[in-house]
């Protein structure tokens, strides 16, 4: 068997930055002993991996980070969300397990089965979700204790066509949608957002994806988490689905820098 790449990457940035980019859904990558627990067949898989991955959304977070005057930390996941996906609750907690896309999917975006019925998502849960999730928890605790605060960028993208596995396909469909929450997106934060994702034409709040990503030790609790998610539609930088990237990923890079260098300095 294929030895797995790496599960994640936490990728250093400047001591002094706060700054979090947060890349959960980037990767194509599915191991082996995974994919054997996946019914579709090469084809289905590779495009279903078109409509679910996040293209270049890691190389998006490079070339911001490579253009900031104080570079932010990056946590990058190496595997597909087909794998586990770290956004979720691993519980009853989580709507998305009305559409069979809780921490483990039984389901494609195209309401497909993915996992044969009564697949037990424990050993995913167990090799995959619960280490990415200790190890984003002390990620930002390490920001906490080097600056005294932190901040979780989410870098998402969304197609835009909904796809039928979406909960709240039917509102709008920003270029880019900003993802919110009541604890721990301040107005200061979300004020900068839009200001640097301005020139794209034009943000939209928690439509057609809500929310941000906060590690379950720090939600609802500490004030010093501050968090925010970039849902990018992705005709602004690529051919869908899965296709290469274009030169709107470049002017988008440039917005997320501004952004990330605006926060550092406040």
């Amino acid at each position: 068997m294929t030895p797995e790449p790496s599960p994640f990457q936490l990728l250093p940035g400047a001591t002094g930055s706060p700054v979090l980019l947060h890349v959960p859904h980037s990767s194509r990558i599915v191991p082996e002993r995974v994919r054997d627990g996946i019914v579709l067949d090469d084809e289905a898989l590779d495009a279903e991996l078109d409509h679910i991955t996040d293209s270049h959304t890691a190389d998006l977070a490079a070339r911001a980070s490579a253009a900031c005057a104080a570079a932010p930390w990056r946590f990058v996941n190496g595997l597909s969300r087909l794998v586990v996906d770290p956004e979720r609750f691993p519980d009853d907690r989580e709507e998305m397990l009305a559409a069979g896309m809780g921490a483990v999917y039984t389901r494609t975006t195209h309401r497909e089965r993915l996992r044969p019925s009564g697949a037990d998502p424990a050993p995913l849960l167990d090799r995959y979700f619960h280490p990415y999730a200790r190890a984003m928890t002390t990620a930002v605790d390490e920001r906490l204790a080097a600056t005294g605060r932190a901040v979780v960028i989410d870098v998402h993208s969304y197609p835009a066509i909904a796809l039928p596995y979406e909960l709240h396909g039917t509102g709008p469909r920003p270029p880019v949608c900003l993802g919110t929450d009541g604890f721990h997106t301040p107005p200061g934060l979300l004020a900068r957002a839009e200001a640097a994702f301005a020139g794209f034409g034009g943000t939209g709040l928690n439509s057609p994806f809500p929310g941000t990503y906060v590690p379950l030790k720090h939600y609802g609790r500490d004030r010093r988490v501050g968090a925010l998610m970039i849902e990018i539609r992705r005709d602004l930088y690529m051919s869908e689905p899965g296709g290469p990237a274009g030169p709107g990923l470049d002017a988008l890079a440039t917005a997320l820098a501004a952004l990330v260098d605006g926060l550092t300095d406040a």
